[in-house]
């Protein structure tokens, strides 16, 4: 069984000032996050600016990131979208070598209906080559997956083996600990509330802000592995005004920024995303210059 406990983190995909995917760039990251103490990887999650990349440019990432992780961390690709078939389609022909695991969001725009979200999973986990982690995310795709469909999902298909659940529910996380069966596990979507969602059972978290912090945020998830948590609610605390800063104007180019900062990518963005402004920029940088 793959072990999702500890930080993954959702890496951005770094573009050189030309637009294209800037891969000298892409493995500063991969060692930055390796060596940061990071658990594994999720490459083109939705903070890699999927929705901007070609096919080509998506194949190319996926493989250079497998030569490049070369088995140090697990490595799990994301592959989701609202085009059930065309998904399935990608999953069936998708190249594993290297991967242990799919990432796949649950359906945005078409706003289908929890039993649309439960076929739409269905037909997934019948054409992956690989377990997979559903991911919930309703401020983005405009529908929440309730408790009782990952419960579902989970019970019904041995290869479903956890949620990144970004829904910021409580009341949901609740319902999934107490009903889930052994094999699932539930993982944060949602740095902010990290430490509280492992305090309920979570097991770690697929990070953004460990694109910039992999240190920090991995030891804090660690701390609160072992109940330590005291101890990681100081290191919690001290990225409070970090992790806000960095969702300011949107993810990833707050994220982005920071890595400009500590030299690790620049910041550019594909449109319909910017850069994140210059007052944002130097409030981001006042913090690490801090740290």
């Amino acid at each position: 069984m793959l072990n999702l406990q500890g930080t993954g983190v959702a890496a951005v995909t770094p573009f050189n000032e030309n637009g294209e995917v800037d891969f000298p760039a892409l493995e500063n990251l991969i060692n930055h996050l390796i060596d940061g103490g990071i658990e594994y990887i999720v490459s083109l999650g939705t903070t890699g600016e999927t929705a901007t990349l070609t096919a080509q440019e998506k194949q190319d990432i996926w493989k250079f990131t497998s030569e490049k992780v070369a088995g140090r961390v697990p490595l799990i690709a994301g592959i989701g979208g609202n085009n059930t078939l065309e998904i399935g389609k990608q999953m069936a022909s998708f190249n594993i070598e290297g991967y242990d695991a799919i990432l796949s969001v649950s359906p945005y725009y078409n706003k289908p209906t929890q039993e649309g979200i439960y076929q739409h999973y269905k037909y997934l986990s019948e054409h992956s080559k690989l377990p997979i982690i559903l991911y919930n995310v309703p401020g983005r795709t405009g529908s929440n997956m309730l408790a009782d469909t990952t419960i579902r999902l989970a019970n019904d298909f041995k290869n479903i083996i956890a949620i990144k659940e970004a829904s910021a529910n409580f009341d949901q996380f609740n319902q999934i600990m107490r009903d889930k069966p052994a094999h699932f596990s539930l993982i944060s979507g949602d740095d902010p509330i990290t430490l509280q969602m492992m305090s309920m059972g979570a097991i770690g978290v697929i990070s953004v802000v460990g694109n910039a912090l992999p240190r920090q945020f991995s030891t804090m998830v660690r701390l609160c592995l072992s109940g330590k948590f005291a101890e990681a609610a100081t290191i919690h605390a001290s990225l409070i005004e970090f992790t806000r800063l960095l969702f300011a104007e949107g993810n990833p180019a707050g994220v982005k920024s920071a890595l400009k900062i500590l030299g690790v990518c620049e910041d550019y963005v594909r449109l319909p995303l910017v850069k994140a402004s210059k007052e944002l920029e130097n409030s981001i940088s006042a913090i690490l210059n801090d740290n």
